[in-house]
């Protein structure tokens, strides 16, 4: 039996429903040096759902952790099948507005920096530079024994061939690339090795319950202190890797912004939250600040 990762949190006090006004995103990012932090919710616009939003994944799937994965070859058998036939409706999502967006706010000379929880690699696919992957990416595997990485599309090809007519239909596809099939469809897949040492193969993410390198997170808070602003962009903030980013800002005295449907775990810290959907919200601040967007002809 799968243990159901903390991801859950209930506000305990009365947050504030948020603002449609996007004008101080707006005016952080016409003074610069701002530090974006995104979530899940930056990529629902391409097709890949959220975990909490409304009609967010973990209403119906239960997130791999680096428990199960490294203690059971049977869970890891499970995550490998609904992970590749995932990585077939994963690879081929596109950047949205708000990717591209942050790119242009980026190429403007806006932003000190881009921090991503995400694993989709997006916000390059949009033209974002230096993007710092919290959580690792998709597009590399890992070996567990001997480190060697190796591109994603190595293993799906590897996949291919020792699982020729492997075709289920999922139920729908997650925010870790993780397809929703059930034990019948995932039936007698077969899992390969590493071609290096023969060890454990896991895609380079950062599995609940496990930690993120130490080096990275270090990383990610100098980025901070060099900030003039912090702004959150389709994040609840649930999990600590990315909310201790929120409260060393605020501890630094230096301005936290928001924009997200609902509530999140970094309102207390924030001098506002809109309350908008990301791609239209951000499209309308490029706008306002004259900075082109590419594809705002398509």
């Amino acid at each position: 039996m799968r243990m159901r990762p903390t991801l859950s949190w209930t506000p305990t006090e009365d947050l504030s429903p948020g603002t449609t006004d996007p004008e101080p995103v707006a005016d952080a990012l016409g003074a610069g040096g701002v530090l974006v932090l995104s979530g899940a919710g930056i990529s629902t616009e391409s097709g890949i759902p959220d975990y909490r939003g409304e009609g967010g994944s973990l209403s119906r799937h239960t997130p791999m952790t680096y428990q199960d994965f490294t203690a059971s070859a049977e869970a890891r058998r499970r995550y490998w099948a609904r992970s590749h036939l995932g990585w077939r409706t994963f690879g081929r999502a596109r950047p949205n507005a708000g990717h591209r967006a942050v790119a242009a706010f980026g190429r403007h000379g806006l932003l000190s920096g881009v921090i991503t929880q995400n694993v989709d690699g997006l916000h390059q696919a949009a033209g974002s530079e230096d993007v710092v992957e919290l959580h690792g990416s998709l597009d590399r595997v890992v070996c567990l024994s001997c480190g060697a990485l190796t591109p994603r599309r190595e293993l799906a090809r590897r996949l291919e061939e020792v699982n020729a007519g492997f075709e289920p239909v999922a139920a729908g596809i997650n925010p870790d690339g993780d397809a929703d099939l059930t034990d019948d469809q995932v039936g007698d897949f077969r899992v390969v090795p590493c071609t290096v040492c023969g060890g454990i193969l896991k895609p380079d993410v950062v599995f609940f319950g496990e930690a993120v390198p130490p080096q990275r997170v270090e990383h990610c808070r100098a980025l901070v202190r060099r900030a003039s602003s912090l702004l959150v962009l389709g994040s609840s903030l649930t999990v600590m890797s990315g909310l201790r980013f929120v409260r060393q800002a605020a501890q630094d005295g230096k301005p936290v912004l928001i924009v997200n449907r609902d509530p999140t775990r970094g309102d207390r810290h924030a001098l506002t939250r809109v309350a908008l959907p990301l791609g239209a919200t951000l499209t309308t601040v490029a706008s306002r600040l004259g900075v082109p967007v590419d594809g705002d002809a398509a």
